[in-house]
C-alpha cells in the first residue's frame, strides 16, 4: 500500500490549519466591521438619537441583530430539557421575546456610548470546539478597561454570535438561571408572558420619555 509522502501530508495539514485561522479571523472581522458601522451611525445620528431615543432600536435591528443566532441562543439559555419540552409555538414565541429583550439591552448600552476606544485582541480558538471567542476591550479614560467577549459559531455560511460576556459575565448564563427558575415555578407559558410584559413595559416607558 502506498503512503503519502511526508511533504504532501504536511502541506495538507498546513492548508487545514491556515483555513481554520482564516475562518477565525473572519469572525473577528465581522465584529470589528459591525462595531465600526454602529459607531459611525451613532456619531452621525447623535442629535437625532438624543431627540428621539426610540430610533436606536432600528439601528440595532439593522446593524447588530443580523449577526446573532437567536435560535441557538434560545436553546442554550433555556437548556435542552426545557427547549424540547416546549411546543413549536412556544419556541417561536420565546425566540421573538428573547430577541426583543436583547435588542433593548443593546439599545440602552449604545445610548450610553461616549466614543470609547475598542481594542481587538487575538481570537480564542479551541480545536475541539466549533465556537471561537472574539475578545475585545473597551478603553475608558481614567477607569479600568471593560472586556467584552463574543462567542461565535458558523451558521449558514456566516459567523453568528451565540453569547456575549461583559467583564467575564455571560449574558446567556445570567438569564439561564432566572429563566429556569421561572419555568420550574410557573411553566414555560408563564415565562413567555413575563418576557412579553417586560418588553411591553419597556416600550411604554420609552415612548413616554420621548
Amino acid at each position: 500500500m502506498r503512503t503519502f509522502p511526508a511533504f504532501i501530508l504536511n502541506l495538507l495539514l498546513l492548508v487545514v490549519f491556515t483555513n481554520a485561522q482564516a475562518n477565525a479571523q473572519a469572525a473577528r472581522e465581522i465584529v470589528k466591521d459591525t462595531a465600526s458601522k454602529v459607531i459611525d451611525r451613532l456619531n452621525a445620528d447623535r442629535d437625532m438619537l438624543e431627540a428621539n431615543p426610540d430610533r436606536i432600536y432600528s439601528l440595532v435591528n439593522e446593524l447588530i441583530i443580523p449577526h446573532f443566532d437567536f435560535v441557538s441562543m434560545s436553546k442554550w439559555v433555556l437548556g435542552k430539557k426545557n427547549w424540547r419540552g416546549s411546543t413549536e409555538i412556544q419556541q417561536r414565541q420565546f425566540v421573538n421575546e428573547f430577541r426583543t429583550l436583547l435588542v433593548r439591552t443593546y439599545a440602552k448600552a449604545l445610548l450610553e456610548y461616549s466614543r470609547q476606544e475598542i481594542v481587538y485582541l487575538p481570537v480564542e480558538e479551541n480545536p475541539e470546539s466549533t465556537i471561537v471567542v472574539v475578545k475585545t476591550l473597551i478603553e475608558q479614560p481614567g477607569s479600568k478597561s471593560v472586556p467584552i467577549d463574543y462567542s461565535m459559531h458558523a451558521s449558514g455560511g456566516d459567523w453568528k454570535v451565540i453569547d456575549v460576556a461583559v467583564d467575564g459575565i455571560s449574558l446567556v448564563a445570567t438569564y439561564r438561571g432566572s429563566f429556569a427558575a421561572e419555568i420550574r415555578k410557573n411553566g414555560m407559558e408563564a415565562l413567555i408572558n413575563k418576557l412579553s410584559e417586560r418588553n411591553s413595559q419597556a416600550t411604554t416607558h420609552t415612548a413616554s420619555s420621548i
